[in-house]
């Protein structure tokens, strides 16, 4: 039977026998794949399609919880959505605040060390609230809930690859549809013409250099002013625009010419909306699949330019499709 060490045992076997070493942590992950997938099929737990729909039927409702990151929360959107349609029933998502976030030592997040706080949950919720197979959504304070969305860090899903949109539905048995747009918003139509950007610290490709933009006549930021005044050092000309909510966001988004961001919360309501779209992949961590029309990604400088090119000139993108 496997038995966990402690720390002073994992050190010590790790330096006088390291063949048993990397047995013990294969035997490790076993055991937390088998946690989880005991997790799974719990009977008690909302983990499969048949136990979803025959739990509505009884209770009418469905809630929800989810933690966080912001992006994170967009990308469990399809799931959510899927689970409303395969029940029917009315669907509660509540957001929990505080869970800690970990970082690598040199990046920075705005929310510094959480998931979500209140100022971004009620951001959040501005954009969350019109989908229409949400029916409520607020923050978490002591509501019951039937469904724990956070469940996908408990270890047995590895998060560094695949692709976010998914995460939920492994642990729901319920399978999203990634090709349709699953946000809707009024687009703003005064950035028909505008290139928007969005560029995190964190999963940045440092292959690739934005200089070549300054071709382009007008781009705006959407970001938190320490990214805007970095990526400014590169694009002179570029224009920050601060949101007040995301659904403002959204809305800029939803209206500009198109869309390029790395892989950050900005992006994931560019995919969830469907516009066009170029998506900056990190090499350390791929786990954001641009799905659907007008959705693009790339590793090299050659490559980004040649579709910020094409996107910039619709006529010369019928020609390539």
């Amino acid at each position: 039977m496997f038995k966990k060490r402690n720390l002073v045992s994992r050190l010590w076997l790790k330096h006088t026998d390291k063949i048993r070493y990397k047995q013990y942590k294969w035997e490790l992950r076993n055991q937390k794949q088998l946690a989880f997938a005991n997790f799974i099929t719990d009977a008690e737990k909302l983990t499969s399609p048949a136990k979803i729909i025959n739990f509505a039927k009884q209770n009418g409702k469905i809630r929800l919880s989810h933690s966080g990151n912001a992006g994170d929360v967009i990308y469990a959107l399809p799931t959510i959505e899927a689970i409303r349609k395969l029940t029917g029933a009315r669907i509660e998502l509540y957001l929990r605040l505080g869970q800690p976030l970990i970082l690598s030592g040199y990046n920075t997040h705005p929310l510094g060390n959480v998931m979500l706080n209140e100022k971004m949950a009620e951001m959040l919720i501005k954009l969350l609230r019109p989908q229409r197979y949400i029916d409520h959504v607020e923050i978490h304070t002591d509501q019951t809930i039937d469904i724990d969305l956070d469940y996908f860090r408990a270890g047995g899903i590895p998060l560094d690859k695949g692709n976010i949109a998914r995460w939920c539905s492994y642990l729901t048995g319920v399978n999203p549809v990634l090709w349709k747009p699953w946000l809707e918003v009024e687009p703003d139509r005064s950035y028909e013409n505008i290139i928007v950007m969005a560029r995190s610290e964190r999963y940045r490709n440092y292959t690739i250099n934005y200089k070549f933009m300054n071709q382009y006549a007008d781009i705006v930021f959407i970001g938190v002013e320490s990214e805007y005044k970095d990526i400014k050092k590169t694009i002179p000309n570029i224009r920050w625009v601060q949101v007040d909510d995301f659904m403002q966001m959204a809305q800029i988004i939803a209206g500009c010419k198109f869309f390029i961001g790395n892989q950050s919360f900005p992006y994931s309501i560019a995919e969830g909306l469907k516009v066009p779209r170029i998506l900056e992949t990190s090499f350390e961590v791929i786990n954001v699949v641009p799905e659907g029309n007008d959705g693009f990604d790339f590793f090299f400088q050659e490559h980004l330019e040649s579709l910020v090119s094409t996107l910039n000139n619709p006529k010369q993108q019928e020609k390539t499709i």
